[in-house]
Parts: structure tokens; C-alpha cells; sequence
């Protein structure tokens, strides 16, 4: 099985977080995404899930010096950012897609897959 990074991409100019949403939207959002997080789970596809705070809160750490050095902020600024994600265990592409399909519906948003690399094997 491979494992799938599915990826949500916030608009930057909002920072869009749970408080800021009607509690009756958020309340449907839960709702979807906990069945959708379920039926993950019972197929056993589920790896792991998050929320992401928006990049204001951000502490970015630079080691290129060799010596650790910290900056309050994203690395980099972007039009869009990414909001919270899944890692998923599945067959194939097509069905990581199949999943990543579900994952937009159940959140009104788009929804990004991609393969995560694996270590080259002996």
C-alpha cells in the first residue's frame, strides 16, 4: 500500500480558522468530515489527520548556518496555504482519488493528492 498526502489549500488574504466559521456550517463540516474520518478508519486507510493554524502564527526555524535561527512567520508567502491535510494508506492512485473526492464534497474545498516518496529498498 502506498501512502497519499491529501492537502486543503486556504485562500492567504482570509487565514480562514474554525472560530471564524457560522457554528451551524461548522457544526455540518464536523459532522461530514467525522464520517468521512470514519469510514477511513473502518476501511483501514486511515494514517493520520490535521487542522493547521494560518501561517501569521508561524515560527519558521533556519538551520542553514549551522546554527539554529528563529523568525516569527512562514517561510515563504503565497497566494494560498495549506490548511490541513490527510496521510492515507491506499492500493493505488485511483483510489486515493476515489477518497480525495469524498474529502472535497464533505468540505465544499478543494483537495490535493500526492504520493508520498518511498526510501529506495536494497
Amino acid at each position: 500500500m502506498t501512502q497519499y498526502f491529501l492537502s486543503l489549500p486556504h485562500d492567504s488574504a482570509e487565514e480562514p480558522t474554525m472560530a471564524d466559521m457560522d457554528p451551524a456550517e461548522l457544526e455540518r463540516v464536523m459532522a461530514d468530515v467525522g464520517a468521512f474520518n470514519n469510514d477511513l478508519v473502518e476501511q483501514g486507510a486511515f494514517v493520520h489527520a490535521g487542522g493547521l493554524m494560518p501561517p501569521s502564527s508561524a515560527v519558521t526555524v533556519d538551520g542553514s548556518s549551522g546554527e539554529p535561527v528563529r523568525n516569527n512567520g512562514p517561510f515563504t508567502t503565497a497566494p494560498e496555504y495549506l490548511g490541513g491535510f490527510w496521510i492515507i494508506e491506499a492500493a493505488d492512485q485511483d483510489a486515493a482519488l476515489g477518497w480525495a473526492d469524498r474529502a472535497a464534497c464533505a468540505l465544499g474545498t478543494r483537495v490535493e493528492v500526492r504520493a508520498l516518496q518511498e526510501a529506495p529498498t536494497e
